[in-house]
């Protein structure tokens, strides 16, 4: 990116009182298997910057930094939200996410794009986003960020796309939380965000089976520090989502699907471990 449009950057960021997070929220243990609405309900602080990587209104990501100084830069966690790529669900919900994240000692560079419902969005405009966003990972380093120690992660539909994103990528992971990865599979179900995978393609499978080919992970050739986390107990992302030949998968018991985006749960403290984990290596 150049030394001009890392300027227009920085002069589009929307700056807190702090460049990080000063009062520290407590997100106690909560049972497995939460709702969106608990979810929806949980306290969150601002990020630190909001700064645009394109010219449409979506096309923004969220940047939290953690609450300390340190002597090394921190490490980034790239994170893609979920909402069956529907424009009725942005990156609001996964705010505390993004704030438990950076009280646990990470960047976050959590990215909104155009979904379907928006201009522009759908396939493929929704994951061009994502890959723009993605280009923007080598300037947080202007923000103490560590851009060479990156994990990337999205949830649900988010774990969709960043699955198709990373490429080859110098990613220390890749991790899809009750991320779909078969959406031919996938827009079979009847569950509502099973129905909106047609809606974000735009076709049905047998009508643009090269599309559906170009946007399916499973005929893709995905990342090769790819990890899949699943729940037993998700009704929106089926188990057999996070059965992929050749990619390690962890199944969270008596998970459901908006475990992985709730501070509170075994879930996300598992997600929080493998994201160490992959940084150690």
């Amino acid at each position: 990116m150049s030394s001009m449009m890392l300027l227009q950057l920085l002069m589009t960021s929307v700056v807190s009182a702090q460049s990080g997070n000063t009062t520290e929220i407590s997100y106690p243990r909560v049972a497995a298997d939460v709702t969106f609405a608990q979810v929806q309900s949980l306290s969150a602080s601002r990020p630190a910057r909001q700064i645009a990587y394109g010219d449409d209104a979506l096309q923004f990501g969220e940047l939290w930094l953690p609450a300390t100084s340190a002597a090394d830069d921190a490490p980034l966690v790239v994170f893609i939200h979920g909402g069956c790529w529907l424009n009725a669900y942005d990156i609001g919900h996964t705010h505390a996410l993004s704030t438990a994240l950076a009280q646990q000692g990470f960047a976050v560079w959590s990215l909104e794009y155009r979904r379907t419902g928006d201009q522009g969005g759908g396939w493929p405009g929704t994951l061009q986003d994502i890959r723009a966003g993605l280009l923007a990972i080598d300037d947080l380093s202007a923000f103490g960020v560590d851009a060479s120690r990156v994990v990337l992660a999205g949830h649900s539909a988010g774990g969709h796309l960043a699955l198709l994103a990373a490429g080859d990528q110098p990613f220390k992971a890749v991790i899809g939380l009750a991320a779909i990865t078969d959406v031919i599979e996938y827009a079979a179900g009847s569950n509502s965000c099973q129905t909106a995978t047609s809606q974000f393609m735009g076709s049905q499978p047998e009508e643009q089976a090269d599309e559906w080919r170009a946007a399916n992970p499973v005929q893709q050739r995905l990342h090769p520090r790819t990890l899949l986390l699943a729940g037993d107990a998700d009704a929106i992302v089926p188990l057999s989502q996070a059965q992929v030949a050749g990619i390690s998968t962890l199944i969270q018991p008596g998970a459901g699907h908006f475990d992985w985006v709730h501070p509170g749960t075994p879930a996300f403290n598992l997600f929080v471990q493998m994201v160490r984990n992959a940084l150690s290596q």
